[in-house]
C-alpha cells in the first residue's frame, strides 16, 4: 500500500467515526420528541435519560473527530492545493467544532429542566417543560447554523478531489453539489421553516456525496500517478 493510499484510508476511517452524528440529529428526536407537546417530551427525556445523555456524548465525540478528519484530509491534499486544504480545516472543524460544543449546553439545560432538580422547584412543571422546549429549539437553531458550515467546507473539499487526479472527479462534483444542498436546507429552515422538510426531502439524494467519498477512501484508497514514459 502506498503512503498516499494509506493516508486516504486513514481519512476514510476517520470519516466513518462521524456516523455517530445521526444519534442526536435524527434518532433521539424521532424517539423522544413530540411536536407541540412539551409535557410528553419532558417525560420521555426523563424516562430515557441515558439515551439523551448519549446524544450529548455523540455530539461531543463528533465535534472532536471532525478535527482529526480535517487534519487527515489536509495531509492528503496539501500537495494538491495548500490554500484549499487549509480552508477545509478552517470551515470543516475550526468553525464547526465550537458550535457543536456550545450546542451541547442547550441539551444539558433541557435535561436539567426535564429531570426537575430540587433548585427548580420554584417553577411549576408546566413552566419547566416550556423552558425545556426553548432549549431544545435553541439546539435545533444551533444545528441549522452549523449546517451552513457542513455545506461550505464541502466546496473546497470537492475542488481538491476534482483536481487531485488520484480520486474520481465525479466524487468532487458530487461533494460540491452536496455543499449547495446543505446551504439550501439551512437557509430554508431559517427563512421559511414550513418548507424545510420538503426541501430536505428533495435534496436528500444529493447529500450522499459524503457517504460516497467516505466509502471510496476506505475501500479504494487513492491511486498513485503513473510515471511519464518517453517514446523509444
Amino acid at each position: 500500500m502506498t503512503s498516499l493510499s494509506k493516508n486516504a484510508r486513514i481519512a476514510g476511517l476517520l470519516y466513518l467515526t462521524l456516523t455517530t452524528a445521526p444519534l442526536r440529529l435524527i434518532y433521539i428526536p424521532s424517539k423522544l420528541f413530540v411536536t407541540g407537546n412539551a409535557s410528553v417530551t419532558a417525560n420521555n427525556i426523563a424516562k430515557h435519560e441515558m439515551l439523551f445523555r448519549l446524544g450529548i456524548v455523540s455530539d461531543l465525540f463528533t465535534a472532536t473527530m471532525t478535527i482529526f478528519l480535517t487534519l487527515a484530509l489536509y495531509r492528503l491534499f496539501e500537495k494538491v492545493d495548500l490554500g484549499l486544504a487549509r480552508l477545509v480545516v478552517i470551515l470543516g472543524s475550526l468553525t464547526v467544532t465550537p458550535i457543536y460544543f456550545l450546542n451541547t449546553i442547550n441539551d444539558a439545560a433541557a435535561l436539567l429542566l426535564a429531570r426537575g432538580a430540587d433548585f427548580l422547584s420554584v417553577f411549576d412543571k408546566g413552566q419547566r417543560d416550556a423552558l425545556m422546549m426553548v432549549f431544545l429549539r435553541m439546539h435545533g437553531h444551533g444545528v441549522m447554523a452549523n449546517e451552513v458550515f457542513w455545506g461550505l467546507w464541502l466546496f473546497p473539499f470537492g475542488l481538491l478531489v476534482y483536481r487531485s487526479r488520484f480520486l474520481p472527479r465525479i466524487l468532487g462534483v458530487w461533494l460540491m453539489l452536496n455543499c449547495f444542498a446543505y446551504l439550501a436546507t439551512s437557509l430554508t429552515g431559517i427563512l421559511w421553516p414550513a418548507y424545510e422538510q420538503t426541501v430536505s426531502n428533495w435534496l436528500f439524494p444529493v447529500m450522499f456525496g459524503e457517504v460516497a467519498i467516505m466509502l471510496w477512501l476506505i475501500i479504494m484508497g487513492a491511486r498513485e500517478a503513473r510515471p511519464m514514459t518517453t517514446a523509444p
